[in-house]
C-alpha cells in the first residue's frame, strides 16, 4: 500500500520535487520557530523535508522552510550558497512556487511556510519576488495560514511595509553583532544601512500605522539570527546587540546558529562552534528579554564569553545571592525572577499564594511546584534558609 505522503509526491512533477529538495536541503542552518525536531518527510528520493515547528502562540505545526532561489550573487565566506561555490542550484517563479505550496497545504502535508531566498539580480528584485509569492498566496489562493517572510539586506522601506501586510512574522538576519565582524563574514553587506535599518522600519510601522492594513489586522512580529563562532565575536558582543534589539526595536526573538564548517568555503577547516555555547546564549537572551537582566548583570570569562559549564542565571545567583538571599514573602516580582528555578509563571503564582497566606515553609512552595531544589540556597522562607534546613534534615 502506497504511503499517503508518497501518493502525494507521485502527483507532483518530479522537477518540482527535485527543486524543492535542493531549496530545503540547507534550511536546518536557519533556526526559526524553534525547529528542533527531526524532519518529517516522505520515503525515497522524492522526500520533501518539513519541520515540526513551534509557533509564537505555542502551537506546533508542520512548517515548510525553503528558499525561493539558491542562486546567489553574494560571497559570504561561511554560507553553503556563496556565489563561488560549485553546487547544484534551483529557483522557482512566484506563480509556480505558490501553486506548489498550495497543493502541499491543501493535501495536509504542510500547515505553514518560512520563505527566504538567496540574493540574485539585487536585493530589491529578490525582495519583489518574495513579496509577489506572498501576495499570490494571500490574494489569489486565499491562504490563511502561517507565513514567515525574510527581509533581504538592502530591501527598500516600502517593500518592508508590503511584506508586513502579508506576513505573520518577518526576520532580518544580522548574522554578526556589529559592522566589524559582518565585514569579515559577508563583505558585500552593510550592517547599519542594509540590516539594522529594516528592523527599525518594522518597529516604526508598528508604532505609527494602523494594523488594519495587515492581512489579519495584526502587525507581524520580528526576529533576527546570528551565526555563532565564525567571526571571532564574543558572547558579550552578541548579547549587547541582542539587548539593543529587544529594548529599541522590540523584536520577539533572537536566534543563534552555531557555526558549522561547509566544504568548499573559506572556513571549511575552521572548527565548529560548540552547541553548548549556543544554548548558553539562548538562556542569556531570555534573561534579558523576560527576566529583567541586563548585559552588565551577566557573568563572563576574560574572553567575553559566558561560562559553558554554568547556567547564566545560576552564575549570577552564586555571585550575588549566597550572602544576600531573597525573602520569598516580600520580594517584588523582578527580585523573584532573579532566583534560580523561578520563572515568570512561578513568580506570579508565588505572589498569588502569599496574598492568600504567609508562606512559612519551603515544603509548601515545593507542594505547589513553585520552586526547584536549585532555589533553596538563594531564598529565605519566613526569615529562615531552606538550604540550611535541608542540610540539617
Amino acid at each position: 500500500m502506497i504511503d499517503e505522503v508518497e501518493r502525494l509526491c507521485y502527483t507532483l512533477y518530479m522537477s518540482d520535487l527535485e527543486r524543492l529538495q535542493l531549496l530545503t536541503k540547507q534550511m536546518h542552518l536557519e533556526p526559526a520557530e524553534d525547529c528542533n525536531h527531526p524532519p518529517l518527510s516522505s520515503q525515497g528520493q522524492s522526500a520533501i523535508a518539513v519541520k515540526a515547528a513551534i509557533m509564537p502562540n505555542g502551537q506546533t505545526i508542520r512548517l515548510l522552510k525553503t528558499l525561493l532561489s539558491s542562486y546567489c550573487e553574494n560571497n559570504c565566506i561561511y554560507c553553503p550558497f556563496r556565489s563561488q561555490r560549485d553546487i547544484p542550484r534551483a529557483s522557482f517563479k512566484p506563480d509556480d512556487f505558490a501553486r506548489l505550496f498550495v497543493h502541499l497545504h491543501q493535501s495536509g502535508f504542510v500547515e505553514g511556510i518560512f520563505l527566504s531566498s538567496s540574493i540574485f539580480r539585487g536585493a530589491i528584485k529578490t525582495q519583489d519576488l518574495l513579496i509577489d509569492t506572498a501576495t499570490i498566496l494571500r490574494k489569489r489562493y486565499q491562504y490563511q495560514g502561517y507565513l514567515h517572510l525574510k527581509i533581504m539586506p538592502g530591501a527598500e522601506k516600502d517593500q518592508v511595509l508590503q511584506a508586513m501586510k502579508l506576513s505573520d512574522r518577518l526576520s532580518v538576519n544580522l548574522e554578526a553583532p556589529n559592522s566589524h565582524t559582518l565585514s569579515y563574514l559577508a563583505p558585500k553587506k552593510d550592517f547599519e544601512d542594509e540590516l539594522l535599518r529594516p528592523l527599525h522600519w518594522i518597529e516604526e510601522f508598528r508604532q505609527t500605522l494602523s494594523p488594519h492594513q495587515a492581512w489579519n489586522n495584526k502587525w507581524p512580529s520580528s526576529t533576527t539570527q546570528f551565526v555563532v563562532g565564525a567571526a571571532g565575536e564574543s558572547d558579550l558582543d552578541l548579547l549587547t546587540t541582542t539587548e539593543y534589539l529587544y529594548n529599541r526595536e522590540r523584536i520577539s526573538r533572537t536566534y543563534f546558529s552555531s557555526f558549522t564548517p561547509i566544504e568548499n568555503t573559506p572556513l571549511e577547516n575552521k572548527p565548529a562552534s560548540p552547541t553548548r555555547r549556543e544554548y548558553r546564549l539562548y538562556q542569556a537572551s531570555f534573561l534579558i528579554r523576560d527576566y529583567g537582566f541586563s548585559i552588565e548583570d551577566l557573568v563572563y570569562r576574560n574572553t567575553g564569553n559566558l561560562p559553558l559549564e554554568l547556567d547564566p542565571k545560576l552564575a549570577w545567583a552564586q555571585r550575588h545571592l549566597v550572602e544576600r538571599p531573597i525573602e520569598i514573602n516580600i520580594a517584588p516580582k523582578q527580585s523573584l525572577l532573579r532566583i534560580p528555578g523561578i520563572g515568570p509563571a512561578r513568580a506570579r503564582s508565588i505572589i498569588a499564594l502569599r496574598n492568600q497566606q504567609k508562606i512559612r515553609t519551603f515544603s509548601l512552595l515545593r507542594k505547589h511546584n513553585l520552586v526547584s531544589p536549585n532555589s533553596a540556597p538563594y531564598i529565605l522562607v519566613d526569615g529562615k534558609s531552606p538550604a540550611k534546613q535541608l542540610q540539617l534534615f
